[in-house]
């Protein structure tokens, strides 16, 4: 049996792209005709196009009065050598008001015209005597900036090595009084543990909160090599990672902080000063070429509100979190959606961490820092700066961007009333991706160059205009802030060019790793529809993709940590999903989670909702899988109800006094006046303590179940030294591969 990552030994596929490099040298002989010459000597300039490009248009500096300038500007472009792509050279004249073409010819860039790693100076003839000289040289893309595998990055890899040298001796500390305790004699006894917590806007991040707050100090966080969040419960992984003194400082001292942000309210961030100074920040955004929507203003108003101290925090700024293995890998994600088609039928998982962000369907990875920028056929075209956490946190936030007068508590006439959950039913793909009209792709336009004042007087009389319509936008009667268009993230199309014939399998070796048993093949009864398409491919020719809310389609970030990579043993989950009553069954969210991961070919236990009506309702509930899931993790998922918090201060401990009575006697889905619900982005002190304390009771009264899930892994793990059972022979003799034709991996 090989220790060494079998999936490193399956190559995704991808095509090479070529290299364009072009130095506009000189021009002999510049004229604009005989009569023109005499009223006035040419300011020349060149114009480059090829269409088939992304960076589609180049242009030189002008050289005032000068019939035979010198440039020597060189410029690159991206090429796919499938399609035809043919240079236009355009010879121009500089003016005050608007530029002269003076005349133009073309190029037909293939390997019959200039050969691949030659260097060629080739003249043209432009009119009757101008020549323009270029020096052009076509190269093979031989290396990406796309990391295109099935497998973990390198910096996950050491960051998982690195774990499991706290975890083993976290483990050890846990359970140091268990009797009979079965402790790791070695880092192949170690389990893999992951926490997972579901959107809900701020009560997900209020009740995650007092989550992490227990895992923190009972030591199960010690424990854990994952953390994965969605929508409302990223908002805290957020908050706590890009906190200066985590993880020196746990979550209680955190939390005091997190609980003053959220006691104003979060109007008073729409005033005028306020409006101002983001628009300007987008402005900027916008003017060097990315596309702009309502989910930045949003990411920017979460931003103020739970980060406003650190507005220039990174992604890739957490790595310093995570590095030596000191807390567990935080794990984001959103959705991929097409503009024809619903989210609940198809949706790619993005997922985000502290080193990679890409699409595991497609085995599709990049560093963070280049998230947004512009790619052709995995080659950065135009490198961007590294977003900001907070653009990052409305976009997994979106859903209240899509629904942004509900935040605000503008219930227009045909949702009064409704959740978010019925809402979001009711929303079609075209509202959450519409044209926002606010990012658009307008070519240059063809001004005069000379007068640089009247330049800059377009720009700013430009940038005023649109901060006045985005001002508007946001606080007047418009269509932009009554409808849902226009709302969900966008950015550029990383995957632009890309030859996408098939979808990855998350779970390439399954067939190899264990035995299907009856259960397993058992249908999970839901609708038909949902889920219908996922295996379709995103579309590589649209410049720009939208990225939404992952609770669009279910609201467990479940897909991030079951890539078979990753071996997760145990899961703990926490679901804050919205109920229609405090007493209702809790597994709506999980079963979707369920079905989603069967129709992907990957293990999950077995979902019984009739465990409802045998045990009722309960903090916590463990699905263990079957025999022969050989690789299939335990899933223990707590729900949020309050239940033995009415009677209990904390585990054992029963209240006493009115005043601690009175406390734990709260509802969170009956009571119409409840605090708690989806749409309130403003906490009291009391509100946010009683369901922040709600969930770090619940979880502290369960530690024994985690404990008890935990041993069970070690022993599992001393039973099956690797989940992954796949020898490199089996993987050479590719016994998986030939049984899909289609399959667009090879070994």
């Amino acid at each position: 049996m090989s220790s060494k990552d079998p999936y490193q030994y399956i190559i995704v596929e991808h095509q090479y792209s070529h290299k364009f490099k072009v130095t506009v040298l000189r021009a002999e002989h510049v004229t604009k005709g005989a009569i023109g010459d005499l009223l006035d000597t040419p300011d020349p300039y060149i114009e480059l196009f090829i269409s088939s490009a992304p960076e589609s248009r180049r242009r030189t500096r002008h050289i005032n009065n000068d019939v035979n300038p010198k440039w020597n500007e060189s410029y690159e472009f991206i090429l796919d050598p499938n399609q035809e792509n043919i240079l236009e050279i355009t010879l121009m004249d500089a003016n005050y008001v608007m530029d002269e073409t003076l005349g133009s010819t073309t190029f037909p860039i293939s390997c019959e015209t200039i050969r691949i790693g030659q260097t060629k100076e080739v003249p043209f003839l432009i009119g009757k005597v101008t020549k323009v000289f270029l020096e052009m040289t076509l190269e093979v893309c031989s290396s990406t900036d796309l990391r295109f595998s099935m497998a973990l990055c390198d910096k996950e890899k050491m960051f998982r090595q690195k774990r499991k040298e706290r975890v083993m001796l976290g483990i050890k500390n846990l359970l140091r009084m268990e009797k009979g305790r079965c402790l790791p004699s070695s880092h192949r006894d170690v389990p893999v543990v992951a926490v997972l917590g579901s959107g809900g806007g701020f009560r997900a991040m209020v009740g995650f909160s007092g989550v992490m707050k227990a895992l923190y100090e009972s030591g199960v966080l010690d424990c854990v090599t994952y953390v994965a969040g969605l929508s409302g419960s990223t908002w805290y992984m957020s908050t706590l990672y890009s906190h200066p003194d985590f993880p020196t400082k746990g979550p209680q001292e955190i939390n005091q902080e997190l609980m003053k942000s959220v006691s104003s309210n979060p109007l008073f961030l729409l005033r005028p000063q306020n409006i101002k100074r983001y628009i300007e920040a987008l402005w900027k955004k916008k003017a060097c070429g990315q596309p702009v929507t309502f989910t930045d203003i949003f990411g920017m108003l979460i931003g103020e509100t739970l980060i406003h101290d650190r507005m220039n925090f990174k992604m890739s700024h957490m790595q310093d979190k995570i590095n030596e293995g000191q807390s567990p890998l935080p794990l984001f994600t959103c959705l991929h959606v097409k503009p024809d088609v619903s989210e609940l039928m198809f949706a790619d998982w993005v997922e985000f961490s502290p080193y990679e962000i890409g699409m595991a369907k497609y085995g599709t990875f990049m560093p963070p820092d280049m998230f947004g920028s512009k790619f052709f056929m995995g080659t950065v075209v135009t490198k961007y700066e590294e977003n900001p956490l907070h653009f990052l946190m409305g976009i997994w936030g979106s859903a209240f961007s899509i629904l942004f007068n509900r935040v605000l508590g503008v219930s227009s006439s045909d949702n009064s009333g409704s959740t978010m959950e019925e809402e979001l039913e009711n929303i079609k793909p075209q509202h959450i991706v519409g044209d926002d009209g606010l990012d658009g792709d307008e070519e240059p336009r063809k001004a005069g160059t000379e007068n640089l004042e009247v330049e800059e007087e377009y720009q700013k009389n430009a940038q005023a205009s649109w901060v006045q319509r985005m001002f508007t936008a946001m606080i007047s009667d418009s269509t932009l802030f009554n409808t849902r268009e226009g709302r969900a993230g966008k950015v550029h199309n990383f995957m632009l060019g890309l030859n996408l014939n098939t979808a990855l399998p998350y779970s390439p070796f399954r067939d190899l790793m264990y035995q299907n048993s009856v259960e397993e093949e058992e249908s999970v009864v839901t609708d038909p529809d949902e889920f219908d398409r996922i295996y379709e491919p995103l579309d590589v020719k649209s410049k720009k993709i939208h990225v939404v809310d992952s609770g669009l389609t279910f609201n467990l970030p479940y897909p991030l940590i079951l890539r078979p990579q990753r071996g997760v043993d145990l899961i703990i989950s926490f679901d804050f999903s919205a109920r229609p009553s405090d007493s209702s069954p809790p597994f709506k969210e999980i079963l979707l989670a369920e079905k989603w991961a069967k129709m992907n070919k990957l293990p999950f236990p077995k979902i019984d909702p009739k465990v409802f009506d045998r045990e009722g309702l309960k903090e916590c509930y463990v699905f263990k899988p079957k025999k022969g899931y050989k690789n299939c993790p335990t899933v223990i998922h707590f729900v949020l109800a309050n239940i033995n918090f009415r009677n209990f201060k904390a585990p054992g401990v029963p209240r006493e006094t009115q005043k601690e009575k009175e406390y734990g006697e709260f509802d969170i889905f009956d009571d119409p006046e409840s605090p708690y619900s989806t749409f309130n982005f403003r906490y009291s002190n009391q509100a946010f303590k009683q369901l922040h304390d709600l969930m770090e009771f619940n979880t502290l009264n369960n530690i024994d179940v985690i404990k008890e899930a935990i041993i069970d892994s070690i022993k599992f793990r001393k039973e099956n030294p690797s989940r992954c059972s796949v020898s490199l022979n089996d993987i050479e003799a590719r016994k998986y591969f030939n049984k899909d034709p289609h399959s667009k991996l090879h070994t």
